[in-house]
Protein backbone atom coordinates (compact mmCIF):
# COMPACT_ATOMS: atom_id res chain seq x y z
CA UNK A 1 0.00 0.00 0.00
CA UNK A 2 1.55 3.22 -0.86
CA UNK A 3 1.58 6.39 1.38
CA UNK A 4 0.31 9.34 -0.52
CA UNK A 5 1.82 12.52 0.61
CA UNK A 6 1.25 15.94 0.86
CA UNK A 7 3.38 17.92 -1.70
CA UNK A 8 6.71 19.85 -1.01
CA UNK A 9 6.35 23.56 -1.02
CA UNK A 10 9.57 23.69 -3.42
CA UNK A 11 11.99 21.88 -4.78
CA UNK A 12 14.61 23.59 -3.19
CA UNK A 13 15.12 20.59 -0.79
CA UNK A 14 14.87 17.60 -2.35
CA UNK A 15 17.03 16.04 -4.37
CA UNK A 16 15.53 16.21 -8.49
CA UNK A 17 18.26 13.10 -9.32
CA UNK A 18 19.64 10.39 -7.20
CA UNK A 19 18.72 10.25 -3.51
CA UNK A 20 20.69 8.27 -1.07
CA UNK A 21 19.20 7.39 2.39
CA UNK A 22 21.49 5.97 5.18
CA UNK A 23 19.64 4.00 7.33
CA UNK A 24 21.35 1.36 9.27
CA UNK A 25 19.28 1.79 11.95
CA UNK A 26 16.60 -1.09 14.49
CA UNK A 27 14.06 -2.91 11.98
CA UNK A 28 11.42 -0.18 13.28
CA UNK A 29 13.24 2.79 12.56
CA UNK A 30 13.79 1.30 9.15
CA UNK A 31 10.20 0.45 8.67
CA UNK A 32 9.81 3.92 9.01
CA UNK A 33 11.81 5.46 7.09
CA UNK A 34 9.02 4.31 3.95
CA UNK A 35 7.26 7.70 3.71
CA UNK A 36 10.93 9.05 3.47
CA UNK A 37 11.33 6.51 0.81
CA UNK A 38 8.07 7.45 -1.27
CA UNK A 39 8.52 10.79 -1.13
CA UNK A 40 11.99 11.14 -2.34
CA UNK A 41 11.14 8.58 -5.41
CA UNK A 42 8.60 11.25 -6.41
CA UNK A 43 11.42 13.39 -7.58
CA UNK A 44 13.91 10.65 -8.58
CA UNK A 45 15.84 7.15 -8.07
CA UNK A 46 16.66 6.47 -4.43
CA UNK A 47 19.43 4.04 -3.54
CA UNK A 48 18.77 2.79 -0.05
CA UNK A 49 22.21 2.18 2.37
CA UNK A 50 20.66 -0.64 5.00
CA UNK A 51 21.82 -3.77 7.19
CA UNK A 52 21.04 -7.05 5.68
CA UNK A 53 18.01 -7.45 7.98
CA UNK A 54 16.61 -4.05 6.50
CA UNK A 55 17.41 -5.13 2.99
CA UNK A 56 15.01 -7.61 3.98
CA UNK A 57 12.13 -5.87 5.31
CA UNK A 58 12.34 -3.54 2.66
CA UNK A 59 12.15 -6.50 -0.39
CA UNK A 60 9.75 -5.76 -3.09
CA UNK A 61 9.28 -1.57 -2.20
CA UNK A 62 8.90 -0.15 -5.93
CA UNK A 63 10.00 3.39 -4.52
CA UNK A 64 13.68 2.17 -4.01
CA UNK A 65 16.35 1.58 -7.19
CA UNK A 66 18.61 0.18 -5.85
CA UNK A 67 18.98 -1.82 -2.70
CA UNK A 68 23.23 -1.76 -0.65
CA UNK A 69 23.97 -3.78 1.75
CA UNK A 70 26.20 -2.62 5.14
CA UNK A 71 27.21 -5.57 6.90
CA UNK A 72 28.51 -3.28 9.83
CA UNK A 73 28.46 -5.60 12.92
CA UNK A 74 29.61 -8.72 10.32
CA UNK A 75 31.49 -8.78 7.06
CA UNK A 76 32.04 -4.84 6.17
CA UNK A 77 32.68 -4.06 10.43
CA UNK A 78 35.77 -1.72 10.93
CA UNK A 79 37.46 0.71 9.15
CA UNK A 80 38.02 -1.74 6.07
CA UNK A 81 34.34 -2.27 5.44
CA UNK A 82 33.05 1.42 5.86
CA UNK A 83 35.51 1.83 2.96
CA UNK A 84 34.30 -1.02 0.91
CA UNK A 85 30.21 0.23 1.40
CA UNK A 86 31.67 4.52 0.42
CA UNK A 87 32.99 3.09 -2.77
CA UNK A 88 30.34 1.12 -3.65
CA UNK A 89 27.69 4.10 -2.71
CA UNK A 90 29.85 6.48 -4.75
CA UNK A 91 28.41 9.48 -6.71
CA UNK A 92 29.65 11.79 -9.11
CA UNK A 93 26.57 13.73 -9.33
CA UNK A 94 27.03 17.36 -7.77
CA UNK A 95 22.89 17.32 -7.12
CA UNK A 96 22.84 14.09 -5.42
CA UNK A 97 21.70 14.01 -1.73
CA UNK A 98 22.28 11.55 1.21
CA UNK A 99 20.22 11.77 3.59
CA UNK A 100 21.57 10.37 7.07
CA UNK A 101 18.12 9.05 8.80
CA UNK A 102 20.81 7.13 11.24
CA UNK A 103 22.40 9.90 12.46
CA UNK A 104 25.60 8.20 13.54
CA UNK A 105 29.11 9.46 12.86
CA UNK A 106 30.10 6.59 10.97
CA UNK A 107 26.77 6.83 8.52
CA UNK A 108 27.58 10.78 7.85
CA UNK A 109 31.90 9.46 7.12
CA UNK A 110 30.21 7.05 4.13
CA UNK A 111 28.30 10.10 3.16
CA UNK A 112 31.20 12.02 2.78
CA UNK A 113 33.21 9.33 1.34
CA UNK A 114 30.96 8.51 -1.31
CA UNK A 115 30.94 12.00 -2.93
CA UNK A 116 27.60 13.68 -1.37
CA UNK A 117 28.00 16.86 -1.84
CA UNK A 118 24.76 17.42 -0.10
CA UNK A 119 24.02 15.73 3.28
CA UNK A 120 21.23 15.77 5.24
CA UNK A 121 20.30 14.85 8.86
CA UNK A 122 19.18 15.78 12.06
CA UNK A 123 20.48 18.79 14.47
CA UNK A 124 21.04 16.43 17.33
CA UNK A 125 22.89 14.05 15.17
CA UNK A 126 26.49 13.29 16.72
CA UNK A 127 27.97 13.82 12.97
CA UNK A 128 25.78 16.92 12.39
CA UNK A 129 29.05 18.99 11.47
CA UNK A 130 29.44 16.52 8.40
CA UNK A 131 26.51 17.60 7.11
CA UNK A 132 25.52 20.18 4.81
CA UNK A 133 21.84 21.30 5.58
CA UNK A 134 20.62 20.43 9.43
CA UNK A 135 16.70 19.43 9.70
CA UNK A 136 15.46 20.44 12.67
CA UNK A 137 14.65 17.24 15.42
CA UNK A 138 11.29 17.57 16.88
CA UNK A 139 11.20 15.22 20.06
CA UNK A 140 7.15 14.97 20.29
CA UNK A 141 6.77 14.20 17.10
CA UNK A 142 5.99 10.49 15.38
CA UNK A 143 9.81 9.26 13.93
CA UNK A 144 7.68 8.72 10.97
CA UNK A 145 7.47 12.35 10.75
CA UNK A 146 10.71 13.64 11.86
CA UNK A 147 12.37 11.49 9.19
CA UNK A 148 9.92 12.26 6.21
CA UNK A 149 10.64 15.88 7.10
CA UNK A 150 14.82 15.02 6.48
CA UNK A 151 12.95 15.99 2.62
CA UNK A 152 10.14 17.95 3.18
CA UNK A 153 11.33 20.26 6.04
CA UNK A 154 9.32 22.25 8.76
CA UNK A 155 7.05 24.34 6.71
CA UNK A 156 5.30 21.66 5.12
CA UNK A 157 1.84 20.79 6.53
CA UNK A 158 1.72 16.54 6.83
CA UNK A 159 -1.25 15.33 7.19
CA UNK A 160 -1.13 11.92 10.42
CA UNK A 161 -2.27 9.35 7.40
CA UNK A 162 1.10 10.02 5.48
CA UNK A 163 2.86 8.68 7.97
CA UNK A 164 1.55 5.03 7.66
CA UNK A 165 4.71 2.90 6.78
CA UNK A 166 4.51 0.50 3.73
CA UNK A 167 6.01 -2.74 3.08
CA UNK A 168 5.56 -5.26 0.64
CA UNK A 169 5.24 -8.88 1.22
CA UNK A 170 5.91 -10.88 -1.95
CA UNK A 171 4.75 -14.67 -3.12
CA UNK A 172 6.60 -16.30 -0.96
CA UNK A 173 6.04 -14.95 1.94
CA UNK A 174 2.15 -15.75 1.53
CA UNK A 175 3.10 -19.72 0.59
CA UNK A 176 4.92 -19.27 4.02
CA UNK A 177 1.81 -17.90 5.85
CA UNK A 178 -0.15 -20.61 4.10
CA UNK A 179 1.89 -22.92 4.71
CA UNK A 180 2.27 -22.54 8.32
CA UNK A 181 -1.84 -22.29 9.19
CA UNK A 182 -2.43 -25.27 6.84
CA UNK A 183 -0.04 -27.29 9.21
CA UNK A 184 -1.82 -25.76 12.30
CA UNK A 185 -5.06 -26.83 10.93
CA UNK A 186 -6.67 -23.09 10.89
CA UNK A 187 -10.19 -23.18 9.80
CA UNK A 188 -10.57 -19.53 9.21
CA UNK A 189 -11.66 -18.08 12.42
CA UNK A 190 -10.85 -14.93 13.41
CA UNK A 191 -6.50 -14.75 13.98
CA UNK A 192 -5.08 -12.46 17.07
CA UNK A 193 -1.90 -12.11 17.08
CA UNK A 194 0.43 -11.72 20.17
CA UNK A 195 3.83 -10.39 20.02
CA UNK A 196 5.02 -11.33 23.94
CA UNK A 197 9.11 -10.58 22.65
CA UNK A 198 11.36 -7.40 22.69
CA UNK A 199 15.35 -7.34 22.59
CA UNK A 200 14.97 -4.90 25.44
CA UNK A 201 14.03 -6.90 28.78
CA UNK A 202 12.23 -4.12 30.53
CA UNK A 203 9.84 -4.01 27.88
CA UNK A 204 8.72 -7.63 27.75
CA UNK A 205 5.33 -7.54 29.76
CA UNK A 206 4.78 -10.58 31.56
CA UNK A 207 1.40 -11.47 31.75
CA UNK A 208 0.69 -12.84 27.90
CA UNK A 209 -0.27 -16.76 28.77
CA UNK A 210 -2.52 -14.40 31.06
CA UNK A 211 -4.17 -12.62 28.51
CA UNK A 212 -3.95 -15.50 26.07
CA UNK A 213 -6.03 -17.64 28.09
CA UNK A 214 -8.82 -14.63 28.25
CA UNK A 215 -8.27 -14.21 24.23
CA UNK A 216 -9.10 -17.37 23.38
CA UNK A 217 -12.61 -17.66 23.21
CA UNK A 218 -12.34 -14.57 20.88
CA UNK A 219 -10.31 -16.14 18.31
CA UNK A 220 -7.09 -18.40 17.09
CA UNK A 221 -4.22 -16.83 18.62
CA UNK A 222 -0.54 -17.00 16.74
CA UNK A 223 2.21 -15.77 18.18
CA UNK A 224 5.15 -14.08 16.03
CA UNK A 225 8.51 -13.35 17.25
CA UNK A 226 12.10 -14.95 16.98
CA UNK A 227 13.59 -17.93 17.74
CA UNK A 228 14.15 -16.97 21.23
CA UNK A 229 10.28 -16.08 21.43
CA UNK A 230 9.92 -20.28 21.53
CA UNK A 231 9.63 -20.30 25.19
CA UNK A 232 7.24 -17.75 25.77
CA UNK A 233 5.42 -18.96 22.64
CA UNK A 234 5.06 -22.32 25.03
CA UNK A 235 4.07 -20.57 27.90
CA UNK A 236 0.77 -18.95 25.53
CA UNK A 237 0.18 -22.64 24.42
CA UNK A 238 -0.38 -24.11 27.32
CA UNK A 239 -2.06 -21.29 28.62
CA UNK A 240 -4.73 -21.61 26.02
CA UNK A 241 -4.90 -26.03 25.90
CA UNK A 242 -2.26 -26.07 23.31
CA UNK A 243 -4.80 -23.90 20.31
CA UNK A 244 -2.42 -21.27 19.89
CA UNK A 245 -0.17 -21.21 16.78
CA UNK A 246 3.36 -20.85 17.26
CA UNK A 247 4.85 -18.93 14.60
CA UNK A 248 7.88 -18.12 16.71
CA UNK A 249 11.36 -18.15 14.18
CA UNK A 250 8.74 -19.60 11.34
CA UNK A 251 8.57 -16.50 9.06
CA UNK A 252 10.92 -13.87 7.81
CA UNK A 253 9.95 -10.16 8.88
CA UNK A 254 8.23 -9.76 6.11
CA UNK A 255 6.67 -13.03 6.04
CA UNK A 256 5.14 -11.85 9.68
CA UNK A 257 3.74 -8.35 7.84
CA UNK A 258 1.88 -10.83 5.56
CA UNK A 259 0.53 -12.90 8.63
CA UNK A 260 -0.33 -9.66 10.60
CA UNK A 261 -2.50 -8.56 7.21
CA UNK A 262 -4.57 -11.74 8.28
CA UNK A 263 -5.22 -10.97 11.59
CA UNK A 264 -8.33 -9.16 13.39
CA UNK A 265 -5.33 -7.58 16.02
CA UNK A 266 -1.99 -7.76 17.28
CA UNK A 267 -1.13 -7.25 21.01
CA UNK A 268 2.44 -5.86 21.57
CA UNK A 269 5.37 -5.01 23.50
CA UNK A 270 6.82 -1.59 22.01
CA UNK A 271 8.71 -2.95 19.49
CA UNK A 272 9.19 -3.78 15.60
CA UNK A 273 6.13 -5.69 15.67
CA UNK A 274 3.99 -2.86 15.90
CA UNK A 275 5.40 -1.00 13.03
CA UNK A 276 4.88 -4.25 10.73
CA UNK A 277 1.26 -4.01 12.05
CA UNK A 278 1.42 -0.41 11.20
CA UNK A 279 2.22 -0.77 7.87
CA UNK A 280 -0.11 -3.71 7.16
CA UNK A 281 -3.65 -1.63 8.98
CA UNK A 282 -3.53 -4.11 11.30
CA UNK A 283 -5.28 -2.80 14.50
CA UNK A 284 -3.19 -3.11 17.28
CA UNK A 285 -2.84 -2.97 21.09
CA UNK A 286 0.67 -1.55 22.27
CA UNK A 287 1.82 -2.09 25.80
CA UNK A 288 4.23 0.22 26.70
CA UNK A 289 6.49 -0.12 29.83
CA UNK A 290 9.72 2.02 30.32
CA UNK A 291 9.25 3.46 27.09
CA UNK A 292 6.50 5.99 26.15
CA UNK A 293 4.14 6.88 22.99
CA UNK A 294 5.66 10.44 23.55
CA UNK A 295 9.13 9.23 22.31
CA UNK A 296 7.75 8.91 18.64
CA UNK A 297 7.46 5.15 18.16
CA UNK A 298 4.12 4.50 18.60
CA UNK A 299 1.58 2.21 16.29
CA UNK A 300 0.29 4.35 13.31
CA UNK A 301 -2.58 1.66 12.29
CA UNK A 302 -5.99 2.83 11.67
CA UNK A 303 -7.43 1.96 14.83
CA UNK A 304 -4.87 1.59 17.96
CA UNK A 305 -4.73 1.80 21.30
CA UNK A 306 -1.99 2.30 23.86
CA UNK A 307 -1.84 0.08 27.39
CA UNK A 308 0.03 2.07 29.84
CA UNK A 309 0.68 2.46 33.57
CA UNK A 310 -1.77 5.40 34.13
CA UNK A 311 0.53 6.81 36.85
CA UNK A 312 4.21 6.61 38.07
CA UNK A 313 6.53 9.46 38.11
CA UNK A 314 9.32 7.27 37.18
CA UNK A 315 8.07 6.86 33.73
CA UNK A 316 9.81 6.81 31.29
CA UNK A 317 12.97 5.81 32.40
CA UNK A 318 14.95 5.10 29.15
CA UNK A 319 14.80 5.77 25.44
CA UNK A 320 14.69 2.04 24.69
CA UNK A 321 14.29 0.51 28.16
CA UNK A 322 16.90 -0.90 30.46
CA UNK A 323 18.00 -4.39 30.98
CA UNK A 324 16.92 -4.19 34.34
CA UNK A 325 14.77 -1.58 35.78
CA UNK A 326 16.71 1.47 37.51
CA UNK A 327 14.81 1.17 40.69
CA UNK A 328 14.57 -2.25 40.99
CA UNK A 329 10.30 -2.50 41.30
CA UNK A 330 9.56 -2.69 37.67
CA UNK A 331 6.18 -1.42 38.60
CA UNK A 332 5.55 -0.11 34.76
CA UNK A 333 4.84 -3.42 33.46
CA UNK A 334 3.76 -6.07 37.08
CA UNK A 335 1.04 -3.26 38.09
CA UNK A 336 -0.12 -3.44 34.45
CA UNK A 337 -2.78 -6.47 34.86
CA UNK A 338 -4.14 -8.89 32.05
CA UNK A 339 -7.26 -7.75 33.00
CA UNK A 340 -6.77 -4.01 32.13
CA UNK A 341 -5.17 -5.38 28.87
CA UNK A 342 -8.18 -7.73 27.61
CA UNK A 343 -10.25 -4.86 28.12
CA UNK A 344 -8.37 -2.68 25.66
CA UNK A 345 -7.91 -5.96 23.49
CA UNK A 346 -12.04 -6.76 23.48
CA UNK A 347 -12.55 -2.63 22.43
CA UNK A 348 -10.69 -3.24 19.45
CA UNK A 349 -12.10 -6.58 18.43
CA UNK A 350 -15.78 -5.62 19.67
CA UNK A 351 -16.02 -8.05 21.93
CA UNK A 352 -17.44 -8.19 25.50
CA UNK A 353 -14.41 -7.60 28.36
CA UNK A 354 -16.45 -9.33 30.79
Amino acid sequence: MACGLWPVASTETIALTLSLIIQTSYLGDVILTTPLIAELARHGPVDLLVTPGGADILANNPSISRTLVYDKRGSQRGLRGLREIALATRTASSDSVAYCAQGSFRTAVVALLAGYKQRVGFDTSAARWLYTRRARYRPGRHHAERLLRLALGDDVEVAHETLRPALYPGDGERRAVDALLASAGYAREPLIALAPGSVWATKRWPYYADLASRLSTAGRLVVIGSRDDHGLARAIGDACDGSAIDATGALSLLGSAELLVRCALLVTNDSAPQHLASAMGTPTLTIFGPTVPAFGFGPLAPQSLVAEHPALACRPCHPHGPVTCPLGHWRCMRELGAEQVFGEAARLLRVPAA
